[in-house]
């Protein structure tokens, strides 16, 4: 009995495993998006801080997002285990979020001046470089703020990925939440110190006395902001398609719609295979890019109706 009882526990956790590998996979899959984005902003908060001091600044901020799933992770299982139904609702919050904060950035790009860009930059700039600034508070708001912006984009990897395992067992959504919240702190936070040091390693093969090294430390130098650019862009069109794809499949007569617009192109003949794939994602993106225009022009309307707050509207 005890050896029979022995491997039945040993045949349920090697079932859970396999589930919880599986989940995980499925829910990286659909958090890559939010990943990619995650990259370009954390990337981007250590802009203006000291060189020597762009790495600690990773790991406080890195530090910062395992408390924000400490916190996340918990309430996400309560709200599996006490409200299931507020699952789906989450969801569909989290999917209008992403959809208008991808919104807003296509917006910053006309509402706001490459000269206005450029003119912060510098004015970073010259406060790291003035004695009067007391550096240490402003590596602290760097850090509060970088903070801030993961817990915005954990509580939408937490959604999501509970909206993938809200049907399995208690132990298995442990496992995958735990699982995914770990996954992305290493890997975003990971990738991130790698990228903020890209123009150091650049700088240091190109002083070497090797032509190859110099050459390759040249082409480090050109590709790090590139690199940075391609994930903004990456990041903010995955936006569109993971949160456009949560509210369709959120409102279940659009998703049959679609299912049935992806099942009619892909009897298309010669290009049916790639039309049939391709056409649930572009509907997922317009419907993101939509309801993205739509959040971001009702959160508009809001700040300008605000006492005091008319100044603030145009700040997209």
């Amino acid at each position: 009995m005890a050896a029979s009882s022995l491997l039945a526990l040993i045949d349920d956790i090697a079932t859970i495993l396999d589930d919880v590998a599986v989940l995980t996979k499925v829910a990286t899959k659909k958090t890559a998006g939010v990943l990619g984005d995650d990259l370009a902003l954390n990337a981007q908060q250590v802009t203006g801080v000291h060189a020597d001091r762009e790495l600690p600044v990773v790991w406080a901020v890195a530090v910062g997002s395992l408390r924000n799933k400490a916190i996340l992770v918990p309430a996400a299982l309560a709200i599996s285990a006490f409200i299931p139904w507020a699952v789906t609702p989450l969801l569909m919050i989290g999917g209008a979020f992403l959809c208008f904060e991808g919104f807003e950035k296509l917006a910053h790009k006309f509402l706001h001046s490459r000269a206005e860009d450029e003119a912060h930059h510098v004015e970073l700039a010259q406060a790291v470089a003035n004695p009067a600034v007391d550096l240490v508070a402003f590596e602290q708001e760097k850090i509060k703020g970088a903070v801030r912006t993961d817990f915005i984009l954990s509580a939408e990897i937490i959604a999501i990925t509970l909206g993938t395992v809200a049907a399995q067992p208690f132990m298995t959504q442990v496992a995958v939440l735990v699982g995914i919240a770990l996954i992305m702190t290493v890997g975003v936070y990971g990738l991130v110190g790698g990228i903020v040091k890209l123009d150091d390693l650049g700088l240091y093969l190109s002083r070497k006395a090797s032509a190859a090294a110099r050459g390759f430390g040249r082409v480090i130098l050109k590709t790090a902001p590139v690199l940075m650019k391609g994930l903004s862009i990456a990041g903010t069109a995955a936006m569109f398609l993971v949160g456009g794809g949560i509210l369709t499949h959120g409102v279940p007569a659009l998703h049959h719609l679609i299912e049935g617009w992806a099942h009619g192109a892909g009897a298309l003949p010669g290009i049916g295979v790639i039309a049939g794939g391709l056409l649930p994602m572009l509907a997922d993106g317009v419907v993101g890019i939509v309801a993205g225009a739509v959040a971001l022009a009702l959160v508009t309307l809001v700040q300008r109706l605000r006492p005091g707050a008319k100044g603030k509207a145009g700040a997209v």
